[in-house]
């Protein structure tokens, strides 16, 4: 129980009296703050859910009547996109299922509305497909693996995130060559993951919880061990994946012994003056959404350049810049400024039975969801506005590495699975009390086994959507083109 934000609570002297030796003394209820004793019991909440939505349940998709086909699905995600980049996004797009997947959360927010959920709202990622995790540098130099993506952030249902990873998993496994059992265990090994490390992390005292590190030791908890080569090997990359590297391979020294970027057409550009100068000039308001301690940090560094650079799959077509900042010795510091779209999921709440939220600025939307998801998150993360446009600004290649889930061998896919289900349930434990998800969730696998067919169901639905956007495109009625 939690006093609800904005109840006053006045303390007296009769309220609170003096306790004798050997008393219990009672303070009154402090907003914001759990009571105590507890009344009720999270855990059999969760249980009790169990009635009203079996875990077999989430086995189901039926699909709407109305559902939008692929072709209206994909042309209604590019309305407000830089129109000349649209093809491109359909081109990557059309390229696998997976692809397909990765640029169609809208879509499947569509169907995911119309199934079973237990109504325990969590701060979601809203794309947690299989490439959307990774690795980054934290403010130490050490090397964390979490949730990477956060565009489509917002209060919802955890079921949505998880059903999301597991199709992707599937998606991924059958575009690396693994056999359908191979797919499917992925999908009921992540679910599982979830459904145990959520059950562990409600046994911890809340502290540990909360700062349980996504690491070695989760890759180890995982069980994980057969992808621990590839993870070391991505971790080399990753370490060398800086700013300092990508500025010296995109930029070239200018007459007063700064630097500027270079064309490299499609991805990178140059931008005329005066969108450079609005792009620069967005940052000083940036300032103001870092904490103070950060300001020092960035008053060493001057701004010498703004280009315009192409993003992945799902935000194609957005607005995204890379801004140069250099320091006293010409060292380099690249941040990246990109467009903040509202979520795909946010018409799709409703129907789902959740609040929709006012948002009142969408690069707010992303950096405070990203940070009540991750443990650790980039130490430059704030938002901005650009002519009126809102942006989010974070260091870009902060030591980042991937996993390619469609790269990987038979054996890695279904650890890489368990890896990304661990993960997942720690993001939704800051936002959902695990002790509710787990007492829902349960100690069987009667939950992984309804994921597993929902994952192999909504799978091959996803194969006839990319086959769909495939012959519109053959026929002419989409324009596409393939890209970097």
């Amino acid at each position: 129980m939690f006093v609800r934000a904005g109840e006053a609570v006045a303390v007296t002297e009769k309220d609170v009296g003096t306790a004798g030796a050997g008393e219990v003394r009672r303070l009154p209820p402090v907003r914001g703050f759990a009571q105590w004793p507890e009344t009720g019991s999270p855990k059999e909440a969760g249980k009790a859910l169990r009635s009203s939505v079996p875990r077999g349940a989430h086995a189901a998709l039926d699909l709407d009547a109305a559902r939008p086909d692929a072709v209206e699905a994909v042309e209604a995600s590019n309305r407000g996109r830089i129109p000349g980049l649209a093809p491109l996004r359909v081109g990557r797009m059309a390229a696998t299922p997976f692809a397909f997947l990765r640029g169609s959360a809208g879509l499947m927010a569509y169907d995911l509305a119309r199934t079973p959920m237990t109504r325990i709202a969590a701060q979601i990622c809203g794309d947690a497909h299989a490439a959307n995790f990774g690795l980054y540098g934290d403010a130490r130099g050490g090397l964390v693996i979490d949730l990477n993506d956060f565009d489509e952030t917002v209060q919802g249902p955890w079921e949505w995130d998880l059903k999301r990873l597991v199709t992707s998993l599937v998606l991924a496994g059958r575009e690396a060559g693994a056999d359908e059992d191979t797919c499917r265990t992925a999908a009921h090994d992540a679910a599982g993951a979830y459904r145990r490390t959520m059950r562990l992390l409600a046994k911890l005292p809340v502290l540990d919880a909360w700062n349980a590190i996504a690491d070695e030791e989760l890759v180890s908890h995982a069980d994980a061990h057969d992808l621990l080569g590839t993870l070391e090997q991505i971790s080399e990359k990753a370490r060398a994946n800086t700013s300092g590297r990508f500025a010296a391979k995109s930029t070239e020294q200018t007459g007063d012994g700064g630097r500027r970027f270079v064309d490299a057409p499609p991805v990178l550009r140059r931008v005329p003056d005066p969108e450079a100068a609005a792009v620069a000039a967005s940052l000083e308001p940036y300032l103001d959404t870092l904490p103070e301690d950060r300001l020092p940090l960035l008053a060493r560094y001057a701004v010498h350049d703004v280009a315009f650079r192409v993003v992945g799959t799902g935000s194609v077509g957005t607005r995204s810049y890379v801004v140069l900042l250099l320091d006293h010795r010409g060292e380099s510091l690249v941040l990246q400024v990109k467009e903040a779209r509202p979520s795909a999921l946010l018409p799709h709440l409703a129907t789902a039975g959740f609040e929709v939220p006012k948002v009142t600025h969408e690069g707010r939307r992303v950096v405070q969801g990203q940070k009540r998801m991750q443990v650790v998150s980039d130490i430059l993360l704030g938002w901005t506005s650009v002519e009126g446009l809102p942006f989010q600004v974070r260091q870009f290649r902060n030591r980042k590495g991937s996993v390619d889930p469609a790269a990987l061998t038979a054996d890695q896919v279904d650890d890489y699975a368990r890896m990304t289900g661990a993960l997942l349930a720690r993001a939704h434990s800051h936002s959902a009390d695990p002790r509710l998800v787990a007492g829902y969730c349960g100690k069987n696998e009667e939950l992984d086994e309804a994921m597993a067919s929902f994952a192999v169901a909504y799978a091959d639905r996803t194969e006839a959507d990319h086959a769909e956007l495939v012959a519109a495109i053959r026929a002419g009625r989409v324009p596409a083109e393939r890209g970097v």
